[in-house]
């Protein structure tokens, strides 16, 4: 089912192992050269920022392309035939996407991974335009529609399987969000089963995932069991999966329970109780860093929504309680860890073991300084017209007292 082979991703994981393991000091230069040789991959990669503009420039490439088709020898197409070439361009994209990766050997390198995207772009596009195109622009909601989201959720996962991209699952997971509309006018209703969904996935995850402990799949398992169990507790809340979060947390306007039933949203306040320590507890015992990051999350969520759950009025010191709690549970959690022998404590540390802490952060700090510049460079002074040097007593070389 996967594109790449296991022997290929695993030496790519040890060559990334070796890495970390140097830069921390662990290994020295001549032991990591000695080891290095045999992580030789034949698969070409590339580093997260070439990858992403890589990614870009496909992306463009892919969109001018196609606009330029429809321009020169399209010049009036009815909506039947967009749609039918929208279909072919994405059959088109997906075997670049797969060339890409047979034939010249790319790995997370940006083109592939734009070319699978624009493929699942293109099917979803061509087949809103091609099949359903007479019933787009109506009133009523109709059930055929569902498959272009189905299509598209179908279609991501087998990327996601195929190319092990952790995006296409969340895409995946963002089309199903639309199913449940078109089958059901009832919120309660579209709520379970979009968490019936997400449900099923986990546990089709967790039994896969329990053969793949320690191999390179554990991962992609790791990251895809985080979304989902993230998944399902957004779709359980019912004041963080409403889109008017500013009017239910801070204008007091009406909430979000007169929309359910009674049983059915004291129900849902009982769960984002009850989740949480499930998530944190699955976290601990498998030391899967994921799923803590995400039961942390959905903990501070469930901190946040009480309030609106129950009424409460919000004041403006919520958040700083808030923080000052976080912060609290933060240093006891450190102090705890690093009081246990030589400061581990069942498998747990408070220390850096690894580089990769360090390198997220050196990714991030450049995309900050691209995203606010202004708050890192100084704007440049600007020049009042009005004033003007003046007022010596002497010139001097034949100058005015206004030079």
């Amino acid at each position: 089912m996967r594109l790449y082979t296991a022997s290929s991703e695993e030496t790519l994981r040890a060559r990334r192992l070796l890495a970390d393991w140097v830069g921390e000091g662990y290994l020295t230069k001549e032991q990591y050269q000695r080891v290095e040789q045999g992580t030789v991959s034949e698969l070409r990669t590339t580093n997260i920022f070439l990858r992403l503009i890589l990614f870009l420039f496909t992306v463009i490439g892919v969109g001018a392309a196609t606009g330029l088709f429809f321009v020169v020898f399209l010049s009036r197409p009815s909506e039947q035939t967009i749609g039918i070439f929208l279909l072919i361009f994405a059959a088109i994209c997906y075997a670049a996407s797969e060339a890409a990766v047979s034939r010249a050997r790319l790995y997370r390198y940006g083109i592939e991974e734009a070319l699978a995207v624009c493929s699942v772009g293109f099917l979803c596009a061509g087949m809103q335009v091609s099949l359903l195109a007479g019933i787009f622009y109506s009133s009523k909601t109709h059930t055929i529609q569902c498959l272009v989201p189905a299509a598209g959720a179908v279609f991501s996962l087998w990327i996601w399987r195929r190319f092990g991209l952790w995006y296409a699952f969340l895409a995946a997971m963002i089309f199903a969000l639309f199913l449940p509309g078109y089958w059901t006018s009832s919120h309660s209703s579209q709520h379970v089963i979009v968490a019936a969904f997400y449900a099923t996935g986990l546990l089709c995850v967790t039994a896969v995932r329990s053969r793949h402990r320690f191999d390179y799949l554990d991962g992609y398992y790791s990251l895809v069991e985080a979304l989902l169990w993230l998944g399902i507790y957004l779709a359980i809340n019912l004041k963080v999966s409403s889109l008017d979060l500013r009017t239910q947390w801070w204008g007091g306007g009406p909430g979000t329970g007169s929309e359910f039933a009674r049983p059915f949203y004291w129900t849902t306040w009982v769960l984002i109780w009850a989740l949480p320590p499930v998530v944190l507890t699955r976290g601990i015992r498998q030391k899967d860093r994921f799923v803590i990051a995400v039961g942390a999350i959905v903990a501070i969520l469930t901190f946040i929504s009480n309030k609106p759950y129950l009424s409460w009025p919000r004041h403006t010191w919520d958040p700083m309680l808030l923080g000052m709690l976080l912060t609290g549970v933060a240093i006891l959690i450190r102090r705890w860890l690093a009081h246990g022998p030589n400061g581990i404590r069942y498998g747990f540390t408070a220390a850096r073991l690894s580089g990769k802490d360090k390198n997220w952060m050196n990714v991030v700090s450049p995309v900050l300084g691209l995203v606010s510049p202004q708050s890192i460079t100084p704007s440049p002074q600007t020049n009042n017209q009005d004033f003007r040097f003046g007022g010596g007593a002497s010139g001097g070389g034949g100058a005015s007292s206004d030079f």
